[in-house]
């Protein structure tokens, strides 16, 4: 697309221009002028360097316009605009996008969409026919109403929602991630969480794969981890050899030997005249 060519009248009003943004701007933050855009016919915005600190990159946009054959340009708009090399915020994110795990603290409230995928409505009872309705039974059954509830009520399908098969999946991958047979842990352990008495296996269809570790000693106490995991707390692990009993001491420190002072038969030494007998 071809560019406009700026009006004369209007990129000859550098000085109106100039004069705006001093008036918007803080007393001596308008620097040099950096030249002119057309916009329309007759429509011209004039652009000034920004020296306010903090701003570095940003530039003053003053917009005059004329009329149709007139000679007077006026003033249109003034604004602070980035430049390109501008230092911008970063782009907003929704709260829900940036959302890590480990974020939410205590008295913090997270709401789930009423449409969240990893959800699914859980048994309410609602679709069943009423008791006395032409579509109920007139003896009970395996599937009265009562009975479907209480089961449900004991599987955990009593809530208004439960997890989703999207749901479940997302979980296994993240635990797999963290306590899974691909970590360093487990390559290096003497066996699998699935042997080990300290592993107390979930309910439901996610206890064919996962568990909660029970051993105060673990790297993974108290966490979800994966069958395929392990680590060197497992509760069949080999008993270290101990070390071997020392030998009995040559010296025998236990009781007093008797030690002559001098050798029998030696006469003692003169002590007062410092000599020895012949």
């Amino acid at each position: 697309m071809r560019s406009r060519t700026p009006d004369r009248l209007c990129a000859e009003a550098v000085e109106l221009a100039r004069d705006a943004a001093v008036e918007a701007a803080r007393p001596g933050t308008v620097g040099d002028y950096l030249g002119a855009v057309a916009d329309a016919d007759r429509v011209v915005t004039h652009l000034f360097e920004c020296q306010e600190p903090g701003y570095r990159g940003w530039r003053w946009a003053v917009t005059v316009a004329r009329a149709s054959r007139a000679r007077v340009v006026t003033l249109d708009e003034t604004v602070l605009l980035p430049g390109p090399d501008a230092v911008l915020a970063p782009e907003w994110v929704p709260w829900s996008e940036r959302l890590r795990p480990g974020d939410l603290g205590t008295g913090d409230l997270l709401p789930t969409e009423a449409d969240d995928l990893r959800l699914e409505p859980g048994y309410s009872g609602e679709d069943e026919p009423p008791p006395n309705s032409a579509l109920a039974g007139d003896e009970p059954t395996a599937t009265d109403p009562a009975r479907i509830g209480a089961v449900a009520d004991e599987l955990g399908m009593g809530r208004a929602r439960v997890l989703s098969r999207l749901g479940l999946h997302l979980a296994a991958e993240r635990w797999e991630d963290r306590f899974g047979p691909r970590t360093p842990m487990a390559q290096a352990a003497p066996a699998s969480c699935q042997t080990c008495g300290f592993l107390v296996p979930l309910a439901g269809s996610l206890r064919q794969a996962f568990g909660v570790c029970a051993n105060e000693y673990a790297p993974a106490d108290g966490s979800v981890v994966s069958f395929g995991y392990g680590c060197g707390g497992h509760s069949e692990a080999a008993v270290m050899p101990r070390p071997p009993k020392p030998p009995a001491p040559v010296i025998d420190e236990t009781r007093v030997d008797d030690l002559a002072l001098r050798d029998a038969g030696a006469e003692p030494a003169d002590t007062e005249h410092g000599e020895t007998g012949a």
